[in-house]
């Protein structure tokens, strides 16, 4: 499982998507999810998109995992240009637990 977080900036939105964003950013759950998730400014001019992507493949890595969330994001339909892509892969992240001694 990845997690990416894509920032960018939104490019020539019309004024149909402009009220969609709108009326929906309140709306907005911040998290990761395999559909993603918008958050963005007030101004609809930068906004941050977190999607989940599943390994595919157990060789699948950071490449994949964007190109999927890339898909994902520009199968939202906003006009858009991206900035910053992040991944983390949650394959490699260890949990601690409260209370484990060494």
């Amino acid at each position: 499982m990845f997690r990416v977080t894509i920032r960018g900036a939104f490019e020539e939105l019309g004024e149909d998507d402009r009220e969609a964003l709108r009326s929906a950013v309140d709306s907005f759950q911040v998290g990761f999810t395999e559909a993603g998730t918008f958050t963005c400014d007030q101004s609809l001019s930068a906004f941050t998109f977190r999607c989940q992507v599943p390994a595919e493949e157990p060789e699948d890595g950071e490449r994949e995992a964007t190109e999927r969330a890339i898909a994902a994001l520009t199968a939202q339909g906003y006009p858009h240009r991206i900035l910053r892509v992040g991944v983390t892969d949650m394959r490699n992240i260890k949990i601690r637990r409260k209370g484990a001694r060494r």
